[in-house]
């Protein structure tokens, strides 16, 4: 299901096809969860694709009810093109750009379209915890600070002195990613999200940050670090590379796509990049089938952009 064959659906084939991806196993009704036994709505009376439960609740509902979609007055087959160039772009898309690409009538449509669409990639929750060699970074997102103490533009901080946004990545080597924003980068901060997200029979490799020292005393595999300062970049099977080009990914995206991101905001486009990185070994046409899966749940209002 890439962007070539959604853009050739006709509207009835793009929900035939959304109600085949969420109703794999049978038709659900949203309203009361029975399985099966519900009627699909037929002539001038009903609009395409209304189905009514049979099973206790006698309610109407449709495929887009109790998904990220509903509410929404775009066509389902411009949402699966969003879905589609979302799950392709490896950079991220901006809203701007999004609303070129599928005729939408307003920044604001696109900038909420693509919003929602994060918000399915972020209920795709790893399981379990992190194993094997876990390569953990911080980074900083943010730009250059403007008319700070009313004298114009000034040069940012760098690395551990910005004022900017901390993210932190824990990266399994060769696999999984998880990434979020945090309140800083000392050792409680770091060393909890570490813990919490990393198996004790795992191995830790971070760069020399102090914030970081003693957390191998919680893992099986203990904790090696790499000396930047020194540009030792790999050492033996020691490194942080995986990381990093994860944070390569992710930087490159709010500079060259989106410009700039506020901190509000900035989780989902974590929540984004870490679900292209955990499916990048999957064709986009896979990528894209499973992102739409994960449509179920809670709405994301626009009046209430935080919310989840």
């Amino acid at each position: 299901m890439n962007l070539s064959q959604i853009s050739a659906l006709t509207e009835d084939e793009a929900r035939e096809k959304l109600e085949s991806i969420r109703w794999a196993n049978g038709v659900v009704c949203p309203h009361c969860g029975r399985v099966d036994g519900h009627t699909k709505l037929q002539g001038k009376k009903h609009r395409p694709g209304v189905w009514k439960c049979n099973n206790g609740c006698a309610q109407q509902f449709s495929v887009t009810i109790g998904t990220v979609m509903e509410g929404s007055h775009l066509p389902i087959r411009t949402w699966l093109m969003a879905f589609a160039i979302l799950c392709s772009s490896k950079k991220g898309v901006s809203a701007l750009q999004l609303q070129r690409q599928l005729g939408l009538g307003s920044y604001r449509s696109a900038w909420h379209l693509c919003h929602r669409i994060r918000f399915a990639m972020s209920k795709n929750p790893l399981k379990g915890l992190l194993e094997g060699t876990v390569m953990v970074d911080e980074t900083y997102v943010g730009g250059e600070p403007k008319n700070k103490h009313g004298h114009g533009r000034t040069k940012a901080k760098g690395g551990r002195g910005t004022d900017k946004q901390p993210v932190v990545a824990l990266v399994e080597r060769g696999g999984r990613v998880r990434s979020w924003p945090i309140a800083n980068i000392t050792a409680r901060t770091l060393q909890d999200a570490i813990r919490d997200n990393v198996h004790p029979s795992a191995g830790i490799q971070t760069d020399q940050l102090m914030s970081y020292k003693g957390v191998g005393k919680h893992f099986a595999g203990g904790h090696e670090t790499i000396n930047h300062a020194k540009f030792e970049y790999v050492r033996g099977e020691v490194s942080t590379n995986e990381v990093e080009s994860y944070f390569a990914l992710l930087k490159r995206g709010i500079t060259g796509s989106f410009h700039s991101v506020s901190k509000t905001h900035l989780h989902r486009y974590c929540d984004e990049f870490s679900f292209r990185w955990n499916e990048r070994k999957v064709t986009d046409s896979e990528r894209t089938f499973k992102a739409v899966s994960l449509i179920e749940g809670k709405r994301l209002m626009y009046k209430e952009p935080k919310g989840w």
